[in-house]
């Protein structure tokens, strides 16, 4: 008999949490074989897992070593159902999101889950990677005509370089252009609000969702 939906989306989370890069492309062909959603098997499934992972992680119950592991199972899953996708929802034109961590801080573990489940989500992603100096999330962001600036820290004495990137834009008049987003632990709504920022997440599931509304994406 076949299994429901709830239980596939749980056991292709549980895959990416254990790490079993193997099972989960066999629980991922089950899951389409039942006639479900690929997008839900996507986001419900294995970015619910890889949620769970960024949980542990900053818990420091698993270390950069396991992210990695988990990391190389949600691809594994990632590549069974991405093809099932529906065409508006991988189609070429997708949102591009300009992303790294800041200038200073070389933290890069939830930059890239948030990385991860953006381009999970549909958008285009250019990422600059960690210690990224701060002119050049600017000139990215233009020369690819992004529609948001994703920025991450993990250090307090690094926060203030979103702040800087954001007046950036201003003093070339093109702050109007972009949306810009901010995170990390030491990051809150309220610094968020305070330099001027469109968007914040305290995670990569949130930050996915705040990145579809302010592209006016369902």
């Amino acid at each position: 008999m076949a299994k429901q939906k709830e239980e596939l989306l749980e056991q292709l989370s549980e895959c990416v949490v254990e790490m079993e890069d193997e099972t989960v492309v066999d629980v991922a062909n089950e899951y389409l074989e039942g006639g479900y959603p690929a997008y839900d098997g996507i986001m419900d499934g294995l970015v619910d897992g890889m949620n769970k992972v960024s949980d542990l992680y900053d818990a420091e119950e698993y270390f950069v070593t396991d992210v990695l592991l988990c990391s190389d199972a949600m691809y594994a899953g990632l590549d069974v159902l991405r093809p099932h996708l529906p065409v508006e929802e991988s189609g070429a034109d997708k949102p591009k999101i300009v992303i790294g961590v800041v200038e200073g801080d070389t933290h890069d573990i939830g930059k890239n889950l948030v990385k991860i489940m953006m381009d999970t989500a549909g958008f285009e992603i250019y990422d600059l990677g960690r210690d990224v100096p701060l002119d050049d999330f600017v000139d990215k962001a233009v020369e690819v005509g992004a529609a948001i600036i994703c920025m991450s820290t993990l250090m307090t004495t690094t926060m203030i370089g979103m702040k800087t990137v954001i007046e950036k834009l201003e003093e070339r008049g093109i702050r109007d252009q972009f949306k810009v987003m901010v995170g990390g632990s030491p990051v809150s709504q309220k610094y968020a609000n305070d330099i001027g920022a469109d968007g914040y997440s305290v995670n990569a599931v949130g930050a996915v969702k705040k990145a579809k509304e302010l592209v006016g994406i369902a």
